[in-house]
């Protein structure tokens, strides 16, 4: 049985075939069998015409639907024409309007629709016999017939809709599924971007930091052991806190969402009550800060705190890097009603236009692009140039709560 289902699966134009060989052989067997003179049978020759070509209709019916149902309406008009009373193979018009009807083409179904409405009225004006019917008996056979086209045609149409039904849920998957693709490789790619950022603030700046004080050892190894002393404990400091950012970086990303054994090492985010000890961190590399808070300091949202913390840490970074031997800094944040405003600036000989457009001389500059997303994310705006008067200034309006 699974075989033969198979087969009807794959060959579905044999399967046709046969049924109109069947239909075919019917006609034939009900010619050989009527009196030559029936009125039932009409013009014998006119009969076997409209078998054959009902027959071509039904077996190619799959592969040129609408050039059967036009043959098919073609041989309904010469059966009237010729005076061919129906015959088995008839049946076949049922199909081509079931077929007609399944099909997406429009004027082909509404073809078939006409055709279904008119035909049985016109084969019951054509070969009525009065003396043998009566007219009620005649309407009704009339009306049953019609109900039978409109059936086969409201099941085809039904069949259209299943399968237009069908492909749109096709189409739905498909499209949900390319979405889920884009919003996957923009969240590896935004995840890829915090990854850069959370590395370079942690690594750039406290590298930086050892290799100040490994250079001020190195310095004062012979004349000033104590201040050497000093430095490489600041260095080793530094270098425990960055592995601590590190290894909570590292368990941020390898994490699931749920406690695992040495979690507790990781320490939290930092926010703006860790900028005294920041500060404090680059005064000792020989750097003066001046660190002011203005308002009324109150509690913030955790993004805002870090984002906070990076732009200073960045920018007294950037001041070590390229503000040259006598530069100071100034920080200060202003609590505001509405939102923390973070300056940051420095005297210095401040950096070249290229350091802090696009992504620097090389192409590898992440300092204030990571800071414009960070500002960003948090519905606020950056500002970043040289300052009137030499060196270079960074200012940051960070809301209190997030935009909607």
């Amino acid at each position: 049985m699974n075989r033969l289902y198979d087969f009807v699966r794959r060959h579905p134009g044999w399967v046709d075939g046969f049924w109109g060989f069947v239909w075919l052989i019917s006609t034939f067997a009900l010619l050989g069998v009527g009196p030559p003179d029936s009125p039932y049978l009409g013009s014998q020759a006119g009969a076997v015409i409209t078998a054959l070509a009902l027959t071509v209709a039904l077996a190619f019916r799959r592969r040129a639907p609408e050039k059967m149902l036009l043959l098919g309406a073609a041989t309904g008009l010469f059966q009237l024409a010729a005076d061919v009373r129906p015959i088995p193979s008839d049946f076949i018009f049922l199909v081509l309007i079931f077929t007609a009807a399944s099909r997406p083409v429009r004027w082909a179904s509404r073809l078939a629709l006409g055709a279904s409405l008119t035909a049985p009225g016109l084969a019951t004006i054509r070969w009525q016999d009065p003396g043998e019917e009566t007219l009620a008996g005649t309407i009704v056979s009339t009306i049953f017939v019609t109900v039978m086209f409109l059936l086969a045609w409201v099941l085809g149409d039904s069949l259209r809709t299943r399968r237009a039904y069908y492909a749109e849920l096709e189409e739905r998957a498909a499209r949900l599924e390319r979405e889920r693709e884009t919003q996957s490789r923009i969240a590896v790619a935004a995840e890829r971007a915090r990854i850069a950022r959370e590395l370079h603030d942690v690594v750039a700046h406290n590298v930086s930091v050892m290799v100040v004080q490994a250079d001020g050892a190195a310095y004062v190894l012979d004349t000033h052991p104590e201040q050497c002393r000093t430095a490489l404990a600041t260095i080793s400091g530094t270098g425990r806190q960055a592995l601590t950012e590190m290894r909570r970086l590292l368990g941020v990303l390898r994490g699931d969402g749920t406690a695992t054994a040495g979690a507790t090492d990781y320490v939290p985010q930092p926010g703006v009550e860790q900028l005294a000890e920041l500060v404090d961190q680059v005064r000792d590399t020989g750097l003066p800060v001046d660190f002011r808070i203005s308002g009324t300091p109150r509690p913030l949202p955790s993004g805002v705190e870090l984002t906070a913390y990076r732009i200073v840490q960045e920018a007294l970074t950037n001041t070590r890097k390229h503000g040259g031997p006598d530069a100071g800094a100034r920080v200060c944040l202003d609590y505001r009603d509405d939102a923390l405003t973070v300056l940051a600036e420095d005297d210095g000989r401040g950096a070249q236009r290229e350091l802090y457009e696009a992504r620097g001389a090389d192409g590898l500059g992440q300092g204030l692009i990571g800071m414009r997303e960070r500002v960003g994310m948090v519905g606020g705006e950056l500002l970043a140039g040289p300052r009137p008067g030499g060196g270079f200034r960074i200012t940051a309006t960070l809301p209190m709560a997030a935009k909607p």
